[in-house]
């Protein structure tokens, strides 16, 4: 975990000394990571992104100074031995006196950009995951020299393949391609460079992770791309997904569910919109018009309300009596169930019971709200019984929820002979029981 001050902190699983805590005993809490200091009292260097492989962990100081620990079997953390690291020690060799930019970790391997573009690589290289044109372990940092003249700007390492970035939003493949992983058409390998010419367009970002062999890029428009191990296939080539952003996209289709880079959490800054939204609900310091229903008020937002209902738009850009009042009194619903739909218009969350969802679902009806009522009917849908079977399919039919009204059938045909002796079928109306009777003899429910 990485703070808002640059402090690292660390926890978990141990046995490679990956914690940098100086041991390689397992961390049951948070623990902070001892950094070198600037010098006598000024405190520990400033982190400012870190990066975990398997067993080794990476940290990139304001400063462009790399420091690495833990695992180093293959190299992974730079220091041209290969004994485990149990504290963070900087990564000079091949680094010295350049400012480091970006940080990313394969499983075994680590990458670099330089502010100037050049990328480095370290660490296990047994299927060309650094690109430096050979399949050998590198101990210490090692140039990408056929990306001289590029400018790369980041670089994202998968279980054993690498993705680079251009500052002119062209994307550059290396490494294991077993599963397609490189988007290059194939499953060879490749341990140089590889540009990709699918027609993405510019591309703007990308991801990967040490956990899997899947590929993710954020191309012209803000579509989303993946390619590699996607759910037991192997795809090869960049293919569209319906997200919009990166961590969907690897929550989706990555196996586990791992985020590529740490989530960034900032809970003393101003809330986002949707909370300026939910706490100005029912807020009378900030409101322009009072709802009163069973005698009690609730303060909205004229603006809100014309914005997210069509029924209220009608209302206040029309010369209908309540455009002109700051207090209007409704009758036709109750006070619980209103509340939860000026709440919704809000939130777009239902704040209500079940046992309500009936009442609720009249009210999107009455005010024409297609979504909200497609809510009402999740929620009916998950309160049918026996019991009130017959009574919900009469009113799927009036309000010509098609879905709910096939969901009430399909369940009253698997407990017919329960259904038929409850009251509430007793009182179905005369169409409604003809049409019903009809439409589960078609299903073949009175075959002998």
């Amino acid at each position: 975990m990485l703070t808002k001050e640059g402090e690292v902190y660390s926890w978990g699983h141990n046995g490679y000394c990956e914690l940098g805590n100086g041991t390689c005993n397992q961390g049951l809490t948070p623990t902070l990571v001892n950094m070198p200091t600037l010098g006598s009292g000024l405190g520990m260097k400033c982190i400012v992104d870190i990066a975990c492989g398997s067993h080794h962990s990476v940290a990139l100081t304001e400063d462009g100074e790399v420091y690495a620990w833990g695992q180093n079997n293959c190299g992974q953390v730079g220091s041209s031995i290969s004994t485990n690291q149990g504290a963070p020690r900087q990564v000079n060799s091949n680094l010295a006196g350049k400012k480091v930019v970006y940080i990313s970790c394969g499983q075994t391997s680590t990458m670099a950009v330089i502010e100037n573009g050049e990328v480095y690589g370290w660490g296990y290289n047994g299927v060309g995951q650094l690109g430096i044109g050979n399949y050998v372990n590198q101990m210490t940092p090692c140039r990408v020299g056929s990306l001289i003249g590029t400018v790369i700007v980041k670089v994202a390492c998968g279980y054993a393949h690498t993705l680079a970035l251009t500052d002119e939003g062209k994307l550059y493949v290396w490494g294991g391609n077993s599963y397609g992983q490189l988007g290059i058409g194939n499953k060879t390998n490749a341990c140089n460079p590889v540009m990709i010419t699918h027609e993405m367009g510019r591309v703007s970002d990308i991801a990967a992770l040490h956990y899997n062999h899947i590929s993710i890029a954020v191309a012209e428009g803000g579509r989303v791309y993946m390619w590699g191990h996607c759910r037991g296939q192997s795809i090869t080539t960049p293919t569209a997904t319906p997200f919009s952003n990166v961590h969907d996209a690897l929550a989706c289709y990555g196996s586990p569910s791992v985020m590529h880079k740490p989530l960034i959490l900032h809970p003393n800054e101003e809330s986002s919109i949707l909370e300026c939204l939910k706490t100005a609900f029912d807020d009378p310091s900030t409101s322009d018009l009072t709802i009163q229903v069973e005698g009690q008020c609730i303060h909205v937002h004229k603006a809100i309300l014309k914005i997210r209902c069509g029924y209220f738009r009608t209302m206040f850009q029309h010369n209908w009596a309540e455009n002109n009042q700051s207090v209007i009194e409704h009758d036709q619903f109750s006070y619980i169930v209103y509340k939860a739909f000026l709440k919704y218009l809000y939130t777009d969350v239902i704040d209500l019971p079940v046992e309500k969802a009936l009442e609720l679902l009249d009210l999107a009806n009455a005010y024409c709200e297609s979504n909200l009522k497609k809510h009402c009917i999740r929620m009916i849908k998950q309160g049918i019984t026996v019991s009130n079977v017959a009574y919900l399919y009469s009113i799927a039919i009036e309000y010509s929820a098609e879905e709910l009204e096939e969901f009430c059938f399909k369940f009253a045909l698997n407990h017919m002979t329960a259904v038929t002796q409850t009251e509430n079928f007793a009182k179905l109306d005369e169409n409604t029981l003809k049409t019903f009777i009809i439409k589960a003899g078609k299903a073949g429910v009175f075959r002998t």
